[in-house]
């Protein structure tokens, strides 16, 4: 179907990029995008990806709104404190674009969720952008990326540091994050935000640039980002890319 006139008025600054154009505008209208949790990266991500036109967004994360995390999580409001973030996220992103789509799911991630009968969930997905803060969920998503061929979008942040990479583990040449991180575990000592602290605009950057990676793998612009690591340094400030090597013994994508 063509682009109606309301769509090429609304997109119009994609389209007029030649990278994207109508054809990639088409294809963000029919894009589907799961975000792994609503919080520091996953608010401006949002954001963008409803505001691009991304026609489906399902957001998955079981916390509510502290008080605490509106010096970064710039969905929330202090009306909001108590509510579940998913439910905030829904109606905020919904006002950003009501053409989107948001489907949510108020629960911890687990492979449970999207196992047996539930794996066909994975069918419409174009791309996961995950956004949470712990190694067992990353990893999760990370297996749950190779076993579906589904592009995923990796991004963390730490006090003045991010990181972000683009994985298709299942391909020949291409790492996973498991390759990058190992079998890493979460100590029970682990330092989080709460106790290190973190700057709230490099949060914001990191979930920005989470949204154009996303769009990115739907559309194709530019280079193909996957099997690097982007490494932005906010005290310097510096950027610089690191080439990831595929695993060989990797317990999810080796040979």
């Amino acid at each position: 179907m063509a682009l109606s006139d309301h769509q090429l008025d609304r997109y119009a600054r994609h389209i007029v990029l030649r990278d994207i154009g109508g054809a990639g505008q088409k294809k963000l209208l029919d894009a589907h995008v799961l975000i792994i949790g609503a919080g520091g990266i996953g608010c401006p991500a949002i954001q963008y990806l409803a505001a691009a036109g991304i026609g489906k967004l399902t957001i998955v994360d079981d916390d509510v709104v502290s008080l605490s995390n509106l010096q970064r999580q710039i969905l929330f409001t202090s009306d909001d404190i108590g509510q579940p973030k998913v439910e905030v996220a829904q109606k905020a992103a919904g006002r950003i674009n009501p053409e989107t789509l948001i489907n949510i799911v108020n629960q911890r991630l687990t492979a449970q969720h999207f196992s047996g009968e539930s794996a066909a969930f994975f069918d419409d997905i174009d791309v996961i952008v995950d956004g949470s803060d712990n190694y067992r969920t990353r990893l999760l998503v990370s297996d749950l990326s190779i076993a579906h061929k589904v592009p995923l979008v990796s991004a963390a942040i730490g006090q003045f540091q991010g990181q972000l990479g683009t994985f298709r583990g299942w391909e020949e040449d291409k790492p996973c994050y498991r390759c990058f991180v190992g079998d890493a575990l979460d100590p029970d000592d682990c330092d989080n935000c709460s106790e290190v602290g973190v700057l709230g605009a490099m949060v914001g950057l990191m979930g920005s640039f989470a949204a154009m990676e996303a769009i990115r793998v739907i559309t194709g612009f530019g280079d193909d980002p996957a099997g690097k690591l982007q490494l932005l340094d906010g005290l310097k400030p510096s950027m610089r890319s690191l080439n990831l090597p595929k695993d060989p013994a990797c317990s999810s994508c080796g040979t």
